[in-house]
């Protein structure tokens, strides 16, 4: 059972994040959220001597740093009554353990058929949200997640996965890239549209094909465009990338820097202070809608700006390393960078629970683990 738990720990927290997104498995997925952490904290108790070795081990010497940085944060500007700073500080740094150890004990499986694994479960919950909601020009769709923004970052990813894949494509592996490909869109989330780009970059580069399939994706979005829906191509054409989000930026940097050094607290991540939201806009201004602003208002700007330098150095460095690679390397790759660049309009990366922030920092251990590896020939 312990050995099943370090191995597919992170499988069960990822998938469970999806349980979060439905509204008729939220209460299951988040006792299963409870029961995970309570007993993998149990597991990391009775086996010190493991444990250590995962923890203080050089591929992942980045996480650890980060939850060392937590700690003294709580120390400092925490009292332990403080109940969900301190819930945060435990289930940041069990969430790290869990993602090591998995990565650790079975790395050839999250090399060869974890990807694999995730595509198949996000095209499942398509199909079956398009069994019981079929409605996909109505309105933004988001099938049975409870939100289409949601919707739309598990089902870019998986496409995006399966569209990487460096094999020779079948008839169902095109089947399952069209209708990931129609749901993300169908979402309305302009988001997507990065995701879809950065993936056709990675796979070909500036290239001639790329050109023809960009001159080919402007005459279906002229087409789209004359119909009236709410599709990720519509929405970016009415309103482009940022126009409902400027406001949320503005006033998560109003919230830097009331407590410019302080910060509002670990418990406190994608937050705004809503005592300096106007009454007329506290509908409208409900979170940072930035990660890197979201983690400035969370430390502070000392402790946020280490955690950025800290983030950012490790994600430059998979690049540089990997940026030739076409096979999981560059999956993995895309997954960093896309969540990189959407936490500019997304507040990713802060949070316990979310899919995409989850599977950040999975890909981002995964890739330092693969570097460390292939460095010491292991």
């Amino acid at each position: 059972m312990i050995k099943l738990l370090f191995k597919y720990g992170a499988v069960i927290f990822l998938f469970n994040s999806i349980l979060l997104s439905i509204e008729s498995t939220y209460v299951f997925g988040n006792q299963i959220f409870l029961l995970l952490m309570a007993i993998f904290l149990f597991v990391l108790l009775i086996n010190p001597k493991q444990i250590r070795i995962i923890l203080f081990h050089k591929a992942f010497s980045f996480l650890l740093i980060i939850n060392l940085l937590n700690l003294l944060y709580f120390f400092i500007f925490h009292s332990i009554s403080d109940y969900d700073a301190l819930k945060y500080l435990l289930a940041r740094a069990v969430q790290f353990s869990i993602i090591s150890s998995s990565i650790y004990f079975n790395y050839e499986y999250y090399k060869d058929k974890f990807l694999d694994h995730l595509v198949y479960v996000i095209f499942g919950i398509v199909m079956f949200g398009l069994v019981i909601n079929p409605s996909l020009f109505s309105g933004r769709y988001s099938g049975i997640i409870w939100n289409p923004n949601m919707f739309s970052s598990l089902v870019v990813i998986a496409f995006s996965i399966h569209f990487l894949k460096n094999v020779k494509r079948t008839n169902i592996d095109y089947f399952i890239l069209f209708v990931l490909l129609i749901a993300t869109l169908t979402s309305g989330s302009r988001g997507v549209l990065v995701g879809i780009i950065l993936v056709f970059l990675i796979k070909y580069g500036l290239s001639l094909r790329n050109a023809s399939y960009a001159l080919f994706a402007l005459f279906v979005s002229y087409f789209i465009l004359s119909i009236n829906l709410e599709t990720s191509i519509n929405r970016f054409a009415d309103q482009g990338l940022f126009n409902d989000r400027v406001l949320q930026f503005e006033y998560a940097y109003l919230s830097m820097k009331e407590k410019l050094i302080t910060g509002y607290g670990l418990d406190k991540y994608a937050y705004i202070d809503k005592s300096l939201v106007p009454l007329y806009l506290k509908d409208i201004i409900i979170g940072a809608h930035n990660g890197y602003l979201a983690i400035l208002v969370q430390y502070g700007v000392i402790f946020g700006s280490i955690m950025l330098f800290l983030i950012l150095k490790k994600s430059i460095q998979a690049y540089s390393y990997f940026r030739n690679r076409n096979g999981f390397e560059a999956v993995y790759l895309f997954i960093v960078g896309y969540t990189l660049i959407a936490s500019i309009y997304e507040s990713l990366i802060t949070g316990i629970n979310e899919f995409t922030t989850i599977l950040f920092w999975f890909s981002l251990s995964f890739l330092s683990y693969t570097i460390f590896k292939e460095k010491n020939e292991i």
